[in-house]
């Protein structure tokens, strides 16, 4: 009888150890962070990003110092978020890189891309917003653009909203559904890849591109 129940006794044991162990291995992702110091490819991803951007000037080397940490402050502090100057999961999923939570990369693209909508066209109807998420998709999908949703949205003065702050307002309810019906394929442009306001416009170039439709207050073309 005692051996059985010595038996008992180390086997709930050894299941602890090994649940503690689980649960340990689970977590220790979210504790990973990019900061002064760190070394890696997630550095060199952000170095390479801000660099495309505009915000870091350096090498990208894989180092995370203190020219990449100011770096990381600017596009922080142009981005809404807490200036500390660490890449933590918010400012990563602001740079379109990977977060330590599996569901991340996917919720980031809807929240990055629901921000643009909102910031360049809150006023416009739904299908109007759609639209404005559908072109940013479609420069994605272009050889002559960046091929992520962060890169579009972040390539220097290709967005008002970006330029002006805008980005950083409250995102409305109706900006984020937009994003997911985009982000799922609903194309109202036709496959657009620019768009503008006629009555604001004052690029020549921008209204010489041939017109694909008119929604609202954009007209978008190829």
């Amino acid at each position: 009888m005692k051996n059985i129940r010595n038996r008992i006794f180390f086997g709930l044991m050894a299941l602890i150890v090994a649940f503690s162990f689980i649960t340990y291995e689970d977590a220790s992702p979210l504790s990973v962070l990019s900061k002064l110091g760190s070394q890696g490819q997630e550095v060199r991803n952000i170095q390479s990003r801000l660099k495309e951007w505009g915000y870091y000037k350096g090498s990208v080397d894989g180092v995370y110092g203190q020219q990449t940490k100011n770096a990381v402050i600017k596009f922080q502090k142009k981005n809404g978020l807490k200036a500390d100057g660490i890449a933590g999961n918010a400012t990563l999923a602001a740079i379109g890189l990977p977060t330590s939570s599996s569901s991340s990369s996917s919720s980031a693209n809807v929240n990055l891309l629901a921000r643009i909508i909102n910031g360049e066209a809150r006023g416009e109807t739904y299908t109007g917003q759609v639209a404005v998420g559908a072109v940013v998709l479609n420069r994605v999908e272009h050889p002559s653009f960046p091929n992520t949703i962060a890169g579009v949205i972040y390539q220097p003065q290709a967005f008002t909203a970006v330029d002006d702050g805008q980005i950083n307002a409250a995102v409305t309810a109706s900006c984020i559904r937009a994003a997911k019906d985009a982000l799922n394929g609903w194309d109202p442009t036709g496959g657009a890849i620019y768009y503008y306001n006629p009555r604001t416009a004052t690029n020549k170039w921008i209204r010489s591109r041939p017109v694909i439709t008119t929604i609202g207050k954009h007209v978008f073309c190829k």
